[in-house]
């Protein structure tokens, strides 16, 4: 009775290995194939009108420190199992919550595009684009907050980006 028992225990640990091991990388809301090694993430456009010289850079660091991060995957300069490529589309200095004679508060938004692929399911590929902004006290000038900003910013966008290329929630 035993021996059967243990076999049954012994069967049952088989097909459960069996199937983890078929089933794709999702820790932590996460969807990679199980397949999936590395990834090409380039550097980003700087398409916009307004143009601010660290943003590209900024940008594309903090893309690759999240995947590296948060998924099992390998930078890549070319060719990876997943690619990710995109531009800026928009830097924009507005102003907002108006009050009697001048505006109260400005808003700095960024735009970009990007493209994603996956090597492995063509149906996850996507374009799209995404937008974020900050608001800022009109007292100040966007040269004395635009390092924050930029900062903050790009950190939203790239938690948008990571979860629409491999989030899975």
């Amino acid at each position: 009775m035993k021996k059967k028992g243990l076999s049954i225990v012994a069967l049952g640990l088989s097909v459960f290995f069996i199937a983890c091991s078929m089933l794709k990388y999702s820790a932590v809301g996460i969807d990679i194939p199980a397949d999936a090694k590395t990834i090409c993430i380039k550097q980003f456009q700087n398409n916009a009108p307004l143009i601010n010289l660290k943003l590209s850079n900024e940008l594309t660091t903090q893309l690759k420190d999240k995947f590296q991060l948060n998924t099992h995957l390998s930078l890549v300069d070319s060719r990876g199992d997943l690619y990710v490529e995109g531009e800026i589309t928009n830097y924009a200095l507005s102003s907002v919550a108006l009050g009697a004679d001048m505006a109260t508060m400005n808003r700095l938004t960024i735009s970009i595009r990007i493209k994603y692929e996956n090597r492995f399911d063509e149906e996850k590929n996507l374009e799209q684009t995404f937008s974020r902004y900050m608001d800022f006290d009109s007292k100040q000038t966007l040269q004395q907050v635009e390092d924050v900003l930029v900062f903050q910013i790009c950190e939203a966008l790239v938690d948008d980006i990571f979860t629409a290329t491999v989030g899975n929630w």
